[in-house]
C-alpha cells in the first residue's frame, strides 16, 4: 500500500499549497490513501468547519489534528457530521463528552488503513492521558483489523517521539511526527518494520517560521510579549511524507516530500 501524508497546514498559505500542489502530487506517486495534518489551518491555529470540508474535497481522506482540535466552536459543535477528521485519541472518549474519534478504519482500493492520532504529554493547555499507556494493547487491537496501521503523534519534544517510534514498531506500519513545523532528517524503517520520522514539516510558507510571519516572532523573543503572530505566505510548498508498505503492513520504503508551489 502506498500513504502519503501532508505535513502541517499552516494558515491560508498551507490551504493554498494544499490545493496547488495535492493533485500533481497524487498522478505521480499514486497514494492509496493520504492523511493530511491540518491543526494550523485557520488562522495558524485550529481547524474550522468550512476548512475541514474543503480540505477533505481537495483529497484528504483523513484529516488529523492535534492540542488546537477544539479551539474552533463550529468544528466542535459538527464533528458528527465529519467523520473524516480525528482529534487526538488520548483526550478521553465521546463516551466521556469528548467529541470526535481518535482513531478510524478507512477503506481504500488496495485494503482497509487505520489512523490513530496521538498528543505528547507536555501540553499544559489541554489535559491528555499518557500517550504510552496502553499504546501496544490498541496498536494490536488494530492490527487485528487490517495490517496497514499509521500513527500521528503530536508532541512538541522529539525525544518522545522518538521514544514513542520506537516503543511502537512492530506494531504499525508508520509513526510520523508532528507538531513542530520542521521537517526532521532522521526518516527511516526500524527493524520492526515501522517507518518512522520526527517530524514530517509544514505545508504553507517556507519562508517564515513555522508558517507565521519572521517579524512577529522575533518581536515576541525580543519583548517576551506573546502576540497574535501574523500568518507568512514567502514561498509557499507542500511538505510531508510518503510511505510504501508490504502486504503484512511493513513498511518497504519513505520519502521525504518537499513540493514548491509556483505562483501563477
Amino acid at each position: 500500500m502506498k500513504f502519503l501524508y501532508v505535513a502541517e497546514l499552516v494558515g491560508k498559505a498551507g490551504v493554498y499549497a494544499l490545493k496547488r500542489a495535492l493533485p500533481a502530487l497524487k498522478k505521480e506517486l499514486a497514494p492509496d490513501f493520504t492523511l493530511v495534518c491540518a491543526d494550523g489551518a485557520t488562522g495558524g491555529g485550529g481547524l474550522g468547519r468550512s476548512h475541514a470540508v474543503y480540505i477533505h474535497k481537495l483529497g484528504a481522506d483523513l484529516i488529523s489534528t492535534g492540542e488546537c482540535c477544539f479551539y474552533k466552536k463550529d468544528l466542535v459543535e459538527n464533528w458528527a457530521s465529519l467523520p473524516y477528521v480525528l482529534r487526538p485519541h488520548n483526550l478521553g472518549s465521546s463516551a466521556s463528552g469528548v467529541p470526535g474519534a481518535g482513531w478510524r478504519i478507512v477503506k481504500t482500493g488496495a485494503g482497509p488503513v487505520a489512523v490513530l492520532v496521538l498528543l505528547g504529554s507536555n501540553f499544559n493547555r489541554i489535559r491528555e492521558n499518557n500517550p504510552f499507556e496502553g499504546l501496544e494493547e490498541l496498536l494490536q487491537r488494530l492490527r487485528s483489523q487490517t495490517p496497514q496501521v499509521i500513527v500521528d503523534f503530536h508532541s512538541w519534544a522529539s525525544g518522545e517521539k522518538r521514544t514513542l517510534c520506537i516503543a511502537a514498531d512492530g506494531l504499525c506500519s508508520a509513526v510520523i511526527g508532528s507538531h513542530n513545523r520542521v521537517q526532521t532528517a532522521d526518516a527511516q524503517i526500524l527493524p520492526g518494520g515501522a517507518a518512522v520520522i520526527c517530524d514530517a514539516g509544514r505545508t504553507g510558507s517556507a519562508e517564515s517560521v513555522g508558517g507565521a510571519d519572521i517579524a512577529g516572532r522575533i518581536g515576541e523573543y525580543l519583548t517576551g510579549v506573546p502576540g497574535w503572530t501574523q500568518e507568512a505566505w514567502g514561498k509557499p510548498e507542500l511538505q510531508g511524507v510518503f510511505v510504501e508498505t508490504d502486504s503484512r503492513g511493513r513498511a518497504l520504503s519513505i520519502e521525504c516530500i518537499r513540493s514548491p508551489v509556483i505562483s501563477g
